[in-house]
């Protein structure tokens, strides 16, 4: 016969009620308590069905989130954030990677869903592709999306203004005296890569700048040497800056420069995009823009709060202004 809670409440000799608090980890039980009913609980064998309860409550105390891949750097970055931010509100974050795949994105969506997750964050793996998995997962639960979102669909949105910070950093590097300005990002498959490349051509223009045609593959450390090959086999002179869609393409750019003797920032100036936790320690350190993920994490949850408790509630879409961090690659200081 299976223990239950009325007998680790028997056990420890407290009511019902404090000892169902005592087990999910409610702050108004006293700690001498709280310790009676674990050592009851320990005793009894006494398995504590949290499914069960969640089901009880309409609650499972879970939020899940998908993202692209979790080899990108920025991506566990946000999920950090997320994740600090969960744990104040003693919650719990299931994440799962897409591996860049719209079938296993869609997997892992429903699969979440299933899990009955209070709601879910997602940096979704396309502008558009992505769109049929979340209408879907809409019906069941509420979503935010980070840092990218699916076209033509009704969903909250947070993340940073990417053409003013693709902006941010063709102004400073025309402040320096660049006339010459290359883009170095992914293919405009996803809503960021889309408009930081939207960006980076009204910024030019504005500030009067030759462009020539952008390197455009994905945001990848690979990439980013082979656009640096690229731009060094031209036989032309090499662009007085090249600006990169993300830190990891940036890194790769320095990387080949630096084998191919190009020097940073003395011959080519050099910026990215993110700042991650490694751009400090580039070589030489990288000049990006930061996206503000313990704020980007904050709104998702605020979000989620608003769309648990009313699934009516207008869409709400929060670009955050991000900042330049200016390093050694354009000639500032750590």
């Amino acid at each position: 016969m299976s223990v239950t809670i009325r007998d680790v409440a028997r056990h420890a000799g407290v009511s019902v009620a404090t000892a169902s608090r005592a087990l999910t980890g409610s702050r108004n039980v006293r700690p001498e308590l709280a310790a009676r009913v674990a050592d009851a609980a320990r005793t009894l064998c006494y398995n504590h069905n949290a499914v069960a309860r969640a089901l009880r409550r309409g609650r499972t105390n879970t939020v899940g989130m998908v993202v692209p891949e979790i080899g990108n750097p920025f991506f566990p970055a946000i999920v950090e954030a997320v994740e600090r931010r969960l744990e104040e509100r003693g919650m719990d974050l299931i994440l799962c990677d897409a591996q860049q795949d719209i079938a296993i994105e869609r997997r892992r969506v429903l699969t979440l869903v299933g899990r009955q997750v209070d709601g879910l964050i997602i940096v979704p793996v396309s502008a558009t592709d992505s769109r049929a998995a979340l209408l879907e997962a809409q019906r069941s639960i509420p979503i935010v999306q980070v840092d990218r979102f699916a076209d033509n669909l009704s969903a909250d949105w947070v993340g940073v203004d990417d053409e003013v910070g693709i902006a941010q950093a063709v102004d400073h590097v025309a402040s320096l005296g660049a006339t010459r300005c290359v883009f170095v990002s992914a293919k405009p498959k996803t809503s960021s890569a889309q408009q930081r490349l939207t960006g980076f051509e009204t910024a030019v223009h504005r500030a009067g700048l030759d462009s020539p045609a952008p390197l455009l593959d994905e945001f990848s450390v690979d990439w980013g040497r082979r656009a640096a090959l690229e731009l060094i086999a031209r036989g032309e002179r090499l662009p007085d800056a090249v600006i990169c869609g993300n830190d990891v393409i940036a890194f790769g750019v320095l990387s080949e420069f630096r084998r191919h003797h190009v020097r940073v920032p003395e011959d080519v100036l050099v910026t990215g995009f993110d700042d991650i936790r490694f751009a400090e320690l580039a070589d030489p350190p990288l000049t990006t823009v930061r996206q503000p993920r313990d704020r980007m994490a904050t709104e998702c949850l605020r979000l989620l709060d608003i769309r648990i408790a009313d699934p009516d509630a207008a869409t709400q879409r929060i670009a955050i202004s991000p900042t330049l961090v200016i390093r050694e690659s354009t000639g500032g200081h750590s």
